[in-house]
């Protein structure tokens, strides 16, 4: 199976990059994320997650964090992974 360890370390970067935010709380859940689960993703869960890098901080940190269900299993799965973070983040403040 692809996954993001055989992307380019271009692609790599440039998600990576794309994680860094103006709020701090989200920030620290995106590089947390990139730094222990980007590498477990599939390309399906990655053009989910590019995606989702696309919307507004305040929208995104709602979406992370409301725990419901989402049509699109890659959606759910990542949204989980990102609660999980966010969670120990919140638990550090």
């Amino acid at each position: 199976m692809i996954n993001a360890e055989v992307l380019e370390d271009a692609e790599q970067r440039r998600l990576a990059w794309r994680c860094r935010r103006g709020m701090l709380e989200l920030d620290i859940v995106l590089q947390r994320f990139i730094k222990e689960k980007f590498s477990m993703l599939s390309i399906d869960e990655l053009e989910v997650f590019d995606g989702l890098l696309d919307m507004p901080d305040n929208e995104f940190w709602a979406l992370i964090n409301d725990n419901k269900v989402h049509q699109g299993k890659h959606l759910n799965h990542i949204l989980s992974m990102l609660n999980a973070s966010s969670r120990l983040v919140l638990k550090d403040f």
